[in-house]
């Protein structure tokens, strides 16, 4: 796609709206602006990218960026523009439409913009892709959507299926949509965010969305972001507390935290001036190239660990030769089930394998696939699984995450796959079930570790 300047000068001008299928799902997106830098705006809770230019306030803070970014605009699968799917949608998923829409726009590296839930998957992706975000700028945003008592920044997850029950019973009225808008809501806005609502998606399919939230925790992720990341909370935000932002600020290593007046949750209401000065200073200040080596050489991804059971024993029975020929059929199966999942072998480790994938969700399908494949040649594996940061040397990765993978593997008994609760925590909207397998110390770690084991799916 052409970078020419696109011009919104006109009064009722409004960017095209265009697809790309990520997967097997089209997503919405718009391009305008005629800045340098590529802003990628990553919506919350409620989008549909044509019925936003109807809102006076929302067009004009949204030509204001114009004025500064080329700004490339999605819809979220599942609402606007965007596909509608069938039940919820993983993080990973969504890191998936958001790197589909930047290879759509040629884009090869952004600033992002990310508003609330936004926040979240913008996060996993930059941790993710770190070489396709230059800086991150986090708006009413959350590490975890549903309150608990290590997080006490959000409503409850007691209240929860109360809380999403009131939601879906009054969608369409526009009372969620105003509780974003600033105080007092003029009478004129209520109808414009019923129907920005309505647009956006139905009374079942915001339920849905709702408890796949109820899910999202990227607590453990928030070490691992290395780019730079501007944290702006509103002092009075009736929807996300600053809290939140300031949980945010705390651990990310290279925050600021900018809090403001107002109560509105999305930016486009009370003052936004001082929220486009504050970002566009961000993004254009001189950036530490000795940083920029840092991100390239590490990312997040999840580790896969296998072990044959009894991979001795069994190659005293059957001798060399039988056992050769063992390894080459446990090889045609594991290598293209890595491959289909978008993970990447790194090595065999003599009767197992070291993988690496960008997402847990479809790791965690991986390792359960290839422990029913391999029973049909009558091979027993066990596998582990974690979430972290890990240091690419040449064809090779290195660091803790691959440790505690392989510490997890040791754990599991024959046919089994375990995870940490960081695998757990980020397969959001997955519909799998876990259970706990209690905490277990891992070897050469300090701290006792509790992990999980799939128990199907709703």
């Amino acid at each position: 796609m052409s970078r020419r300047e696109i011009d919104l000068s006109s009064v009722d001008a409004r960017p095209e709206t265009k697809f790309v299928m990520s997967g097997e799902t089209s997503i919405a997106y718009q391009v305008f602006g005629r800045g340098d830098q590529d802003l990628l705006y990553v919506p919350g809770i409620i989008s549909h990218l044509e019925a936003q230019w109807d809102d006076p306030e929302a067009k004009g803070f949204l030509l204001d960026l114009s004025r500064h970014y080329r700004v490339i605009m999605i819809d979220k699968r599942g609402q606007g523009m965007s596909d509608r799917i069938d039940g919820a949608t993983t993080l990973e998923e969504r890191i998936d439409d958001l790197r589909a829409v930047m290879e759509a726009t040629a884009s090869t590296v952004v600033n992002i913009f990310a508003i609330s839930e936004g926040g979240p998957v913008s996060l996993l992706f930059a941790a993710t892709y770190p070489e396709r975000v230059k800086r991150l700028i986090l708006f009413g945003a959350m590490a975890k959507f549903w309150g608990s008592a290590d997080y006490p920044y959000m409503a409850p997850i007691e209240s929860m299926q109360q809380s999403i029950d009131t939601i879906a019973s009054n969608w369409g009225r526009g009372h969620f949509a105003e509780r974003a808008g600033p105080i007092p809501t003029e009478a004129f806005r209520r109808p414009m965010l019923a129907r920005l609502e309505r647009m956006a998606c139905s009374p079942a399919a915001i339920r849905k969305f709702l408890a796949a939230n109820s899910l999202i925790d990227v607590r453990p992720i928030l070490p691992e972001i290395r780019q730079e990341c501007l944290v702006i909370q509103r002092r009075h935000d009736r929807m996300v507390g600053c809290g939140n932002g300031r949980y945010l600020a705390d651990r990310i290593v290279q925050a600021t935290y900018l809090e403001l007046p107002g109560t509105a949750h999305l930016p486009q209401y009370d003052d936004w001036s001082a929220i486009i000065a504050a970002s566009v200073q961000f993004t254009g200040q001189a950036k530490d190239q000795s940083s920029k080596t840092r991100v390239l050489d590490r990312k997040l991804c999840t580790a896969l660990f296998t072990d044959m059971v009894g991979s001795t024993r069994h190659l005293a029975e059957i001798g060399d030769h039988a056992w050769r020929s063992m390894l080459d059929q446990h090889d045609a199966i594991v290598m293209p089930l890595v491959l289909s999942h978008h993970g990447r072998v790194i090595k065999h480790t003599g009767d197992g394998v070291l993988a690496i994938f960008d997402g847990p969700v479809r790791a965690l399908q991986c390792a359960l696939t290839m422990v029913e494949q391999l029973k049909t040649i009558k091979l027993s594996i066990r596998a582990g699984l974690h979430v972290g940061e890990v240091v690419f040397r040449g064809d090779d990765v290195t660091g803790i995450a691959v440790n505690i993978a392989a510490r997890v593997m040791d754990q599991a008994e024959s046919g089994e796959v375990l995870m940490t609760k960081t695998i757990k925590d980020l397969t959001g909207g997955s519909q799998m079930r876990f259970e706990s397998v209690g905490d277990r110390v891992l070897k050469g770690l300090k701290e006792p570790y509790e992990l999980f084991r799939h128990c199907g799916a709703d």
